[in-house]
Order: C-alpha cells, then structure tokens, then sequence
C-alpha cells in the first residue's frame, strides 16, 4: 500500500505483484461522507416509492428507503465492513413508510452512500460504528462473523464467543482482523464501542437538526482501518505527518503491523517510483490492452456497465479455440482488476469471445469467481450464458473513479461523440439558407469554432461558396475556440 499526502488530497494505491488494483482519493475540499452519522429532519414523505428525503444540512436532501428504517432485518454473518449487514426485508415484512416516518421528524442517520452529481447522499437509520476488532450495529440485534473468516471451527469460536460476553447496545460483527483474537480484546472493543454511541446519543439529544455529530477517520486512517492486513508486505507513506498518525493508530488496533509501515523519503515522488500516474491515466480509457495482444473495451452506461472483450492482435499458435481460452482467461484477470481500480458498481455484464467447449467455459468462469474472491465489495456473478455472456452486480458506496477524476466532456455532454465536421457545416449552411434566404446580397458575419473554419476553409469549401453564391453576398469567417465545436453565430454585417 502506497500512502500519499499533501496539503490539498490524500492518495491511497493498493498493489499486487507490483500493479494498481485499487485507488482511494480524497480532496480536502470535497471529504467523503459515508459513515458520518447525522442527526436530520424528515422533509418529505413518498408512500408511493417508499422512500423519504431527509435534510442533513447538505446541499441536496438525503435519501432514505423503507428497508432502511424498519426494526429488524434479515440476519446476514458474511460481510466484513459493518454497513453491508443491514439487508432488505421481504415486501411481506416491510411497514409503509408512512407509517415510519412523518415530514418534520427528527431522526438518526448514517450515511451508507456518497452523493452524486444529480443526487443526495442515501442514509440508513442502522448506524454501524466500527472498532478494532468488532463493529457494533446499536439498532440490530444480530451476531455474525466476517465472510472473509472462512474456518467453519473458528467461525463457531467467535460466535460462541460473542454470545459470553457482556451485551452490547445492539448487534457485533467480527471482522477479519478479529480471527484469532479471545475475548479480552472483544471486551475493551466492546467497551469503546458503547461509550462511543452513548457520545452520539447523547449529543443527539442536545442540538436540533440538521446537525452532524460523529464523523469518520480521514481517508488514510480508514483505508488502514478496513482494509490492511497482514496479507499485506509493506505500507510506504509519504508524509512524516500522516506517516505518524497512521503508525500511532495501527499501535492501537493492529499492533504487529506498525514495523511494515516505512516512511518514503526520497526525492523521486511515491507515486511516480511506482508508476501509479500512468496506471491511473490508462484506468481512465475505454481500451485496456492485454499482454499477448487481445483488448478489453470498457463502456459505462446509464444503466449498467458492458465489457467487451477481444482477440485483437492475438492470433494463437494451435487452434481457435484455443486462442479464445487463452484470450478469455486473461481477459478475466484484467477485467477483475480494472471492476476493482475503477470500482465500477451495478450491474456489469461482460461479453467473453463465445467457446464451444463447456470445459473452457467452466475454467474461465472458475477463475472469474477465484479473482472476484479478491474483491472487497459485495459482487454476485451468474453463470456465463450460451451467448457468452457474464453478469455480476457489484455494491459501492463511494464515488467510481471516473466520476472522481473527471467531469463531462463540454463538447459531447458525456456521450464520447460530436457531429462530424461534414454535418456541422451541412447544419450551417441549412441554418443560412433557411433564415437569410437567397438573393439577398447580405454580407454574413460567421462565428465558429476554430475547427469548423478549418474545414470550411479546406475540404467542406464548396458548401461555403454555394452559401455566397446563393444569397449573393460574401461570407466573414471568425475563428472563436471558447465557441462549443457544433455551435455557431451568424449576424448580417
């Protein structure tokens, strides 16, 4: 793990085997809401969709569906990070919301997914306070033990563990850290815990809303709270400040890992001694390469995310099939590797080169399933269909990295397309013909984009001299490059 900080952002890069398989970022001007708890208002009530808006204070109100707000839940034992062990109700177990809630209510909330350009953040009235060892879920009665603890015998000892010690305000969940661990720790994590939810409460109860009253680690110490284990080798921070802070804190929650946290002091930037700049840029194209020439096209939509993959320069050396194993099989790892950097969410479907082998088929989706095993987030991936086609559903609360690094484009509003220069002075001549008419002897003032006039200037010149021609009058070109590409002005001088 590489830990990058300055006065302006927090950069966080997760390697295996020396490549980007995970990027956290944070702006110290735009700080990552999930996790903070709220206390908001009640604004608006929607029976008809069985959600409400609540006002926490933000610039748009927060979302909060019914499954979010009713008393008990299904009991879930495989999630390690707190807030996943909140599940849906069935539609014959769920209250309207309604009945729940009313417009003007005070309520607690946490936030469980950051906001969007075009939407609020969505809350959930099951707060999930995670500690070192534990995470408490004050609202729900519920034990479990984290999926990634796979020892069924270690499994049971943790439960039966839980369930002898002291009751806490709710529900605990192990997390992965916690394997191995014995009830002292559980206790003082247990201790914490309730003490830190007695705060909330507690300040709850003296100020109205919309007000904020917990908020979460920063970035880097959160990363190192979830995330870092001891499969990791080596966390390299850069920054004497943050490199303390996050050494202090492993002291106190993971204590056999401070001596793999090193402090960078090189010249050479730590993102550039590992080459994660132009990892990065590449995660943020459409086409991703493989080694033995094939290519992956990834392609965002609306409504879900399509993954196209192809044998490009790869032509084999035995057989088609063959090839198209081969070309699938890598096109698998990449393709888990670039779901995880760009931490794409939704529904993913991925088109595989078709093969005729159900042998082939079950391999490569053997080793989907092994690297989708790596993942952190919640995915659930269905058999690859006789189209050869693949789809998973992936969860994620914070923002992809698309959304984080870019905006849309000004010229094509996020499509990826413009008109084509042809069409755009085809549209100008029309537009001309159309409001000036023919005969007119008006000299035209044209103000267009640089590129337009290139091409009406050179290869689209014949529509330009037909425009004079019919309307008998010359035409003034106007290079303008704050000017949108499809747009222009036309005035009679």
């Amino acid at each position: 793990m590489l830990v990058e900080s300055d006065p302006h952002q927090t950069r966080i890069a997760v390697l295996e085997d020396d490549r980007l398989t995970e990027i956290f970022v944070e702006r110290k001007r735009h700080l990552g809401l999930v996790g903070n708890v709220y206390k908001g208002r009640v604004t608006r009530v929607l029976p008809g969709m069985q959600a409400a808006f609540v006002d926490m204070g933000l610039e748009r109100d927060a979302f909060l569906y019914v499954s979010d707000v009713v008393d008990n839940v299904e009991a879930v034992e495989d999630l390690d990070l707190a807030r996943q062990a909140v599940s849906d109700l069935s539609s014959t177990e769920q209250a309207s919301i309604d009945e729940l809630l009313r417009a003007g209510q005070e309520i607690i909330v946490q936030v469980v997914k950051d906001p969007l350009p075009n939407k609020g953040a969505r809350v959930s009235t099951h707060v999930t306070l995670p500690g070192r060892y534990l995470v408490l879920l004050p609202t729900v009665r519920h034990f479990g033990v984290s999926r990634r603890i796979e020892g069924e015998d270690e499994r049971t000892r943790l439960l039966e563990l839980l369930e002898g010690l002291p009751p806490a305000s709710g529900g605990l969940i192990v997390r992965t850290v916690g394997e191995g661990k014995g009830g002292e720790e559980f206790e003082a994590d247990i201790e914490y815990l309730n003490g830190l939810w007695s705060r909330v409460r507690e300040r709850a109860t003296k100020v109205s809303a919309p007000t904020l009253l917990h908020r979460d680690h920063d970035l880097a110490l959160r990363v190192v709270r979830d995330v870092v284990s001891r499969d990791f080798s080596v966390l390299w921070v850069d920054g004497e400040e943050t490199y303390e802070r996050i050494v202090e804190f492993l002291d106190e929650v993971q204590p056999a890992l401070v001596s793999r946290v090193k402090l960078y002091r090189q010249d050479e930037s730590l993102f550039d001694r590992f080459d994660i700049e132009s990892q990065i840029e590449a995660a943020l194209k459409s086409k991703v390469w493989l080694k033995s020439g094939g290519y992956i096209v990834i392609n965002p939509t609306e409504a879900l995310v399509a993954i196209d993959v192809n044998t490009g320069r790869f032509v084999g050396q035995r057989n088609l099939e063959d090839t198209v194993l081969k070309t699938n099989l890598e096109a698998v790892k990449e393709i888990v590797r670039q779901i995880r950097l760009r931490d794409l969410g939704g529904i993913l479907v991925i088109d595989l080169i078709d093969m005729i082998e159900q042998e082939h088929r079950d391999q490569v989706f053997a080793l989907l399933e092994e690297e989708l095993h790596k993942d952190r987030a919640k995915t659930k991936v269905l058999s690859i269909s006789e189209f050869g086609l693949v789809e998973i559903t992936r969860k994620r609360s914070r923002s992809n990295l698309e959304r984080l690094l870019t905006q849309p484009c000004p010229h094509c509003s996020g499509s990826g397309r413009i008109q084509s220069l042809a069409t755009i002075c085809l549209k100008i001549r029309g537009e001309i013909l159309r409001t000036i008419g023919a005969g007119t002897g008006s000299e035209l003032l044209l103000r267009v984009h640089p590129e337009v006039a290139g091409a009406l200037q050179g290869e689209e010149r014949a529509i330009l001299s037909e425009i004079e021609r019919t309307v008998g009058g010359q035409i003034l070109l106007q290079s303008d490059p704050e000017l949108h590409q499809e747009n222009f002005n036309l005035t009679e001088v």
